[in-house]
């Protein structure tokens, strides 16, 4: 870690394109966001760790935290340190027994574990500068117009290309309760385009 540069960046949004979905990692206060592929079933996780959507049995980043708190140990934070070759390189820190430990994730896990374990997220500066895209092309959630690349491999898309669709309104006094159940049941549906949707519009309300 030495000699790197981070800074605190917030998951901004999980999004469906014609090539496959992507998590868009933002800088706080930065007008670029970090594009990064990942894979559907760490799609799935992390909008339900987004969403807070109770699953009848834990998924995978579940056990890795209910592990980690048997261990009488704690996420500090995670960390998205490098990007090499076009794939994204990622680490949790833990803190156990007085101790710092550091492990090596895929991005898409890492942040599986922060939505969680509602942790700070660092991205390198250097990856920012590498990766990141002006927040004006995704602004409203639809994103550029070129094809995206290497769709499996937690990498970086030249570009992102498909809007997503708008959440319904609903009346004010439920909305909140109606948006929750719409989330749930677009995740059941694997209709991961319209769960970031809503659950964009849920931070939005609960803000």
């Amino acid at each position: 870690m030495g000699g790197q540069t981070f800074v605190e960046a917030e998951i901004w949004t999980v999004a469906q394109t014609d090539q496959g979905n992507v998590v868009l990692v933002r800088p706080k206060g930065s007008d670029l966001a970090v594009p990064i592929f990942i894979g559907q079933l760490e799609t799935q996780s992390i909008l339900i760790g987004m969403g807070g959507v109770e699953v009848p049995r834990p998924l995978t980043h579940d056990l890795i935290l209910s592990m980690i708190s048997s261990l009488d140990a704690e996420v500090t934070r995670i960390e998205i340190h490098d990007l090499h070759e076009g794939t994204f390189f990622a680490r949790i820190l833990l803190r156990a027994e007085g101790r710092d430990l550091v492990v090596d994730a895929r991005p898409s896990d890492a942040i599986g574990v922060a939505v969680r374990a509602v942790c700070p997220v660092f991205i390198a500066e250097s990856v920012v500068e590498e990766a990141g895209i002006s927040v004006n092309l995704v602004a409203g959630l639809q994103v550029g117009e070129e094809h995206l690349s290497s769709p499996d491999s937690e990498s970086v898309p030249d570009t992102l290309s498909q809007e997503i669709a708008p959440v319904a309104p609903a009346s004010r006094k439920s909305e909140i309760e109606q948006l929750r159940a719409e989330l749930e049941s677009a995740i059941t549906e694997e209709n991961y385009e319209r769960a970031a949707a809503i659950r964009d519009k849920l931070r939005e309300l609960e803000s």
